[in-house]
């Protein structure tokens, strides 16, 4: 923790929601849960402002001086994600509209419009207070701007910002017309008032415009926690300060890009299935936000963002972006956390909540969840929320108190986290890892666009699929940005990279000429940075150094397989294949596609490339990638860990940790040495973890 060397735990803590003498109980609580962190005021806009410029700090006084008191940090948030109702009563125009132009009304968090200045003016106005009053009490260690930044809306003040935005991204009209191909159903602009945001249409909308649009929002909701920053900074700039992070198809916000503008990536992840896959969404999420902290360090700053966004590349967002009248216009200086650290912000303590119901996590789950996540880098497990609620929306969303108080196995186990991340204080260091997953928010936005050749295309799917083959064969990845340095890793994997650009193509080909291997799959390299598909036989940009290029696709339908002659079956895609130059490594058997190529292999310069033309099975896929680790040279991260148990090592210069989380139901044998900091026992050759256990192991140095 900032200050000291103490992994992060607690979470969000809502005072305003209880009286007085329940927060003496909530403090003496905490200690015994070891917890030094809580996040305070994030839903509290109302209590700290109840009519416009008349503030009651009074009760925040006594909550931060109680938790100083008791030893536990504060990381104090802006409460601008729901703003008050005499906000939304004073500036209606300030409530967002959908894409059928439905004005949406208070009653609910996230009622505002990015885009409206009065929104903005108002949020800008409780940050400073809020910094006036407390950049120097002791309690606060972080502030947490905003929560979830993802609401977007059509209103005319969004309009009117969007035309703006354009203009500074485009530069004239002939450019934009030709980037959004507006030739086609008469579309061409011939003056910047003509367009609006992407409301509903009648027929599918222009896949340049819905784009441009979701980066539009990334920028803008940017803009609006950079001038919160900013004042937040001024005040006190030695408390670092960062957003957290809500992640989700439906979210405009390119993560990487933000990473650079944040002092520490922190977010939320709330799995949704209820089974191993559950684990699986663990792993990727925190592969994914060490990912993004990752990125940001290979920045350095906040000029360069990741080739295939098309952002602007300008320090702050500039006045085409914002929608209120003080643009952010300062860069900021990165602080605080150490590289490629980043933090688990939110999660949920004893439950997953899923669609229609929530599953109650079995005993031993929430520490082996929170520890893969410290596995990957994470400092520290954060909760939403501290104590559950006796009404509200989320009146029955877990917590680490549940309503039945502490007398319950989940305080329990609370406690037993807390004791175990004491344990591992001493864990630090990168992550192991020679295989790098290429991820990328603006591929994600375009594949979700209409007039595709099927409605089931997904990077964030072909990413996940990527990446749990990986896990489910042991070996530890890094999730990457287009651009970013790849100096240290043996394989490449592009999952449905769908958004290519020149700059994009040259990294790929620079990495597979000086010898690394490459495994692409399909969609990867089919259209340029403004969704315009490439000529001359997919994939697009990258057919050169595949060694193949394709002719037609061969969409699935759902449950549909086709059969691959070196074993597996494949499905949601399937292409017309022709080499050039590329080996068949399986074909496919029956069908129109009869002895057609499905997986290639193809050498380039000094390295091997690798092309999936279907999604195979997951057995398939795991066996595929496991070839091309091999290939490259690849190792998984410990070789004696039996199937179902993962293995993660962290290293700092000589030292390293042995992060093993057992799946399965049944005790796993683990050969290894070293000395296991959960129990402090000293293990010689090999460690048991019981069914769901977990151990964590500072290995010897032989």
């Amino acid at each position: 923790m900032w200050g000291d060397d103490r992994l992060c735990y607690g979470g969000d803590y809502n005072p305003e929601q209880w009286p007085p003498s329940v927060w003496t109980q909530d403090v003496a609580l905490m200690r015994r849960a070891r917890v030094n962190l809580v996040t305070v005021g994030v839903f509290a806009w109302s209590r700290l402002e109840p009519a416009p410029g008349r503030y009651t700090f009074d009760w925040l006084d006594q909550v931060l001086d109680l938790l100083h008191s008791g030893g536990i940090r504060v990381a104090l948030a802006t409460p601008t994600a729901s703003p008050p109702p005499w906000f939304s009563t004073a500036h209606p125009g300030a409530l967002p509209v959908t894409a059928e132009g439905v004005r949406l009304h208070h009653g609910s968090r996230d009622t505002y419009c990015a885009a409206a200045p009065a929104y903005r003016a108002a949020a800008r106005r409780i940050a400073a207070t809020l910094a006036d009053r407390y950049a120097h009490h002791p309690a606060v260690a972080l502030w947490r701007v905003h929560n979830e930044y993802g609401t977007t809306c059509h209103c005319d003040h969004t309009a009117r910002a969007f035309r703006r935005w354009l203009a500074v991204r485009h530069g004239d009209l002939d450019t934009l017309n030709d980037a959004w191909a507006t030739s086609f159903w008469s579309q061409h602009y011939s003056d910047w008032t003509q367009i609006s945001t992407p409301r509903a249409t009648q027929y599918l909308a222009n896949p340049g415009q819905l784009l441009d649009f979701r980066r539009f929002w990334s920028d803008t909701l940017l803009a609006a926690y950079t001038e919160q920053r900013d004042l937040l900074r001024a005040a006190n700039p030695t408390i670092p300060i960062t957003t957290n992070y809500v992640l989700g198809d439906w979210v405009p916000v390119d993560h990487a890009r933000w990473a650079t503008e944040v002092d520490l990536v922190a977010v939320d992840h709330y799995p949704s299935a209820v089974d191993v896959g559950a684990e699986e969404q663990t792993a990727f999420v925190g592969d994914l936000a060490r990912g993004w902290a990752r990125h940001a360090a290979a920045r350095h700053a906040p000029t360069s963002g990741a080739s295939t966004s098309g952002a602007p590349t300008s320090a702050a967002p500039t006045s085409a972006t914002a929608g209120g009248d003080d643009p952010a216009d300062q860069a900021p200086v990165r602080r605080g956390a150490p590289e490629a650290t980043w933090l688990l912000m939110e999660t949920a303590a004893h439950q997953i909540h899923t669609t229609g119901r929530s599953h109650t996590k079995e005993p031993g789950r929430m520490l082996r969840h929170s520890l893969a996540h410290v596995a990957r880098g994470s400092h520290g497990a954060m909760f939403f929320q501290w104590r559950a609620p006796t009404g509200g929306a989320e009146r029955f969303h877990s917590a680490l108190v549940p309503h039945a108080g502490p007398d319950t196995r989940i305080f329990r186990e609370t406690v037993e986290l807390g004791a175990a991340l004491h344990r591992l204080n001493e864990v630090r260091g990168t992550v192991e890892a020679s295989v790098a997953l290429a991820v990328d928010a603006a591929s994600g936005w375009a594949l979700r666009h209409p007039g595709l050749p099927a409605d089931r295309l997904d990077h964030h799917a072909e990413a996940t699929a990527a990446h749990r083959g990986l896990w489910q064969a042991g070996y530890g990845c890094d999730m990457v940005v287009p651009g970013d340095p790849l100096d240290g890793y043996r394989l490449l994997v592009l999952p449905a990279l769908y958004l290519v650009d020149d700059a994009t193509a040259d990294w790929v080909r620079e990495h597979v000429h000086r010898g690394g291997h490459l495994l692409a799959t399909y969609l990867s390299g089919v259209a340029d940075e403004h969704a315009r598909v490439r000529l001359g036989g997919y994939p697009g940009a990258l057919r050169d150094v595949l060694g193949v290029w394709a002719e037609e696709f061969h969409p699935l339908a759902d449950g549909e397989q086709l059969t691959l002659s070196a074993g597996g079956t494949g499905r949601i895609w399937a292409e017309t294949l022709r080499l050039a130059g590329a080996d068949v490594v399986s074909g496919y058997v029956g069908g129109v596609l009869d002895g057609m190529p499905a997986v290639t292999r193809h050498r380039y310069g000094a390295g091997t490339t690798w092309y999936l033309s279907t999604r195979p099975d997951d057995e398939t896929y795991r066996w595929l990638l496991s070839a091309a680790a091999r290939a490259a040279g690849v190792p998984p991260v410990c070789p004696a860990a039996p199937e179902g148990v993962e293995a993660v090592r962290r290293r700092d210069g000589d030292r390293s940790w042995l992060f093993l989380l057992n799946h399965t139901h049944r005790e796993q044998r683990v050969g290894t040495r070293g000395e296991e900091l959960l129990t402090g026992t000293t293990v010689d050759d090999a460690v048991f973890l019981r069914p769901g256990g977990v151990a964590v192991l500072r290995e010897h140095p032989d």
